[in-house]
């Protein structure tokens, strides 16, 4: 067996970068940015009002000052001509700062009568201006890789991007395996369960920005098994669930094996999800996860979303954060284990059952509590790492 880290090492030599694609900037939002996109102009592309008022000369701004008003400037349309000693413009939020004004009197602070405005509330010295550039400049970037936020998309709407550059989605391809599945909606027969697995992993998958193939369930005969990992054909990545441990109707490694995989590793040093094996079948990366629905959505995390995010040209990571425990673990065995936990404000509490059948747990879990192999007893106020749900 190898350790956790060892075997994500190997898993990530497994996989490259996809290439990239142009998408519609309606279509971009969860995508990896896969190039720097520069601004085409300047945000805003001219001194505008931040406030609704007058627009005047500031060594004209004092109380009590009267001045008359030439004309109006509303957003999308300036004001054309020159703002003269004495004189002010009607102006409102958003709309250009005619030339000649350089303060914005808002409308709060003044009292019009027909064509003239007294300033009766002192104004302050803030002008009311934004200046031109004040957001951003031609030229300034938004740098890749990133995953677009909706934020982004409205950076890149303002900078003018109407198409945008970005990763393909990688193509995985999802297999559960077993005769004793069903999918849901169907009858179980009486020894029958439904796949869940494969539901989970599809929503983590989607999540992390691929495109998921769910195949049909492979049943427990070489036939099936190869059919199914037939149809995965083209695909960046191959996810099989269950089949990979060591008993008689276990088939995934055999079958593969059969196919040509060349085998990166088996067994990993961990609990839940020992029985795990990965390697290149037909130039795509395999991964073959255990079956038991927990194992198979606690390697999801540690291991594939990792790949996923090698694929999509990011840095692959997991990123473990710190908590205190809220109350005592016994030791540790010899793998490294990652226990279902809660985390509220900042105390984690393991949960007593850490079967790897039991999905209602990890339902109720926003955490994964990871101890290190032989990790000594630890009393409640001790720090552990979690990774987050």
């Amino acid at each position: 067996m190898i350790t956790v880290e060892e075997a994500r090492k190997l898993l990530l030599d497994l996989v490259t970068p996809v290439d990239t694609e142009q998408v519609p900037l309606a279509l971009a939002a969860r995508r990896v940015l896969a190039a720097d996109v520069a601004a085409t102009r300047d945000q805003p592309p001219f001194a505008a009002s931040s406030m609704d008022g007058y627009a005047l000369k500031s060594a004209e701004v004092e109380r009590h000052a009267m001045l008359k008003v030439i004309g109006e400037a509303a957003a999308g349309h300036r004001y054309g001509g020159q703002v003269g000693a004495g004189q002010a413009v009607r102006i409102f939020t958003g709309a250009p700062v005619p030339d000649g004004a350089d303060f914005v009197v808002i409308q709060e602070d003044v009292e019009r009568k027909g064509d003239l405005i007294t300033i009766r509330n002192q104004p302050g010295d803030k002008s009311n201006i934004r200046p031109a550039g004040a957001d951003f400049r031609v030229g300034q970037i938004i740098s890749s890789p990133r995953i677009l936020r909706p934020e982004d998309i409205a950076l890149l709407a303002a900078m003018n991007t109407p198409v945008v550059p970005v990763r393909r989605k990688p193509v995985v391809a999802l297999i559960s395996t077993g005769d004793e599945l069903v999918m849901p909606g169907e009858e179980p027969g009486p020894d029958q369960i439904i796949a869940s697995n494969t539901f989970g992993l599809k929503a983590m998958f989607e999540e992390a920005c691929a495109h998921v193939r769910l195949l049909p369930i492979a049943r427990d005969t070489r036939g099936s098994l190869a059919t199914a990992l037939d149809l995965a054909s083209g695909a960046d990545l191959v996810v099989t669930v269950g089949g990979a441990s060591v008993g008689d109707h276990d088939l995934v490694g055999d079958v593969t094996s059969g196919l040509g995989m060349e085998r990166a590793f088996y067994k990993v040093r961990m609990r839940p999800g020992k029985p795990l094996m990965a390697g290149r079948l037909n130039g795509m990366a395999m991964v073959g996860l255990p079956g038991n629905p927990v194992s198979a959505m606690v390697c999801g995390h540690i291991f594939v979303l990792p790949m996923l995010q090698k694929l999509l040209g990011l840095n692959p990571q997991v990123n473990f954060h710190r908590a205190t425990l809220a109350a005592s673990l016994s030791a540790n065995g010899p793998r490294e284990h990652y226990m279902r936990a809660t985390v509220e404000n900042g105390q984690i509490t393991a949960f007593g059952d850490q079967d790897s059948s039991l999905l209602s747990i990890l339902a109720q879990a926003n955490a994964l509590l990871m101890r290190p192999p032989d990790d000594p007893a630890l009393a409640e106020g001790n720090q552990v790492l979690y990774l987050p749900l």
